[in-house]
């Protein structure tokens, strides 16, 4: 079995070495930059199954470097700082970035997101995959080909966006908790998940499929609940 390869930037060399040497235990290569614009120019020109992001960085910021990344990439994109604010979260969530962690945190942890978030990216971009197609509301889905066409026009979603479209639209008109598709999801059974990265990427989904000139946005927010798939 290939071992799954992934990046990690962070400024501070015994953070990142001891997030290394845990997830090298679980056979997980880690490679380390400590400087922002070359870890951007390594993740979007070296194969990697995920990268992890610190926000403070020197040359160039983990919120610029999600951007740029998430431009010509889909791959697992997973911030580390010790930034706690909503708005800190909101900004990278929005940038692309696939997950949110809060330093400090157990590196344990770390290795339990990092092995969700590349299982799934590698079930959905797995090579073989018969062609399949989700046909609701005046959205079109092609899993295998993993691409969103609204009122036939593609709108280009992260991967977490299209995964978590996926489940509403294949599991319609049932109300989930915030709770339950962040388990769902972020495969975080037994971690205690922040659901409000949930909040925000139901968020971006709904304004994409209202840029796609929706005349009625399919999600409901089911007030004290959660959130329902209208078919």
């Amino acid at each position: 079995m290939v071992a799954s390869r992934i990046l990690i930037i962070e400024d501070d060399l015994s953070i990142a070495e001891l997030q290394r040497d845990y997830l090298e235990i679980h056979s997980i290569e880690a490679d380390i930059v400590t400087d922002g614009f070359e870890g951007m120019n390594c993740a979007i020109n070296e194969a990697y199954d995920l990268v992890v992001i610190d926000l403070m960085l020197p040359s160039m910021n983990g919120f610029e470097i999600c951007r740029r990344i998430r431009e010509v990439k889909n791959i697992p994109l997973m911030v580390v700082s010790a930034k706690k604010e909503d708005v800190d979260k909101v900004r990278a969530l929005g940038l692309g970035a696939d997950d949110y962690m809060t330093k400090p945190f157990s590196p344990s942890e770390l290795v339990a997101r990092v092995q969700a978030h590349i299982k799934r990216y590698k079930q959905l971009t797995g090579v073989g995959q018969a062609v399949e197609y989700i046909e609701m509301n005046n959205i079109v889905v092609d899993k295998a080909a993993r691409k969103v066409f609204v009122l036939g026009k593609e709108i280009t979603f992260t991967t977490k966006e299209f995964d978590l479209l996926v489940f509403f639209m294949e599991h319609p008109n049932r109300v989930w908790t915030k709770e339950q598709l962040f388990r769902q999801l972020w495969y975080m059974d037994d971690l205690d998940g922040d659901v409000f990265t949930v909040v925000v990427h139901v968020g971006r989904i709904r304004d994409k499929l209202k840029k796609g000139k929706l005349s009625e946005l399919p999600i409901e927010t089911i007030w004290g609940s959660g959130y329902r798939f209208n078919y």
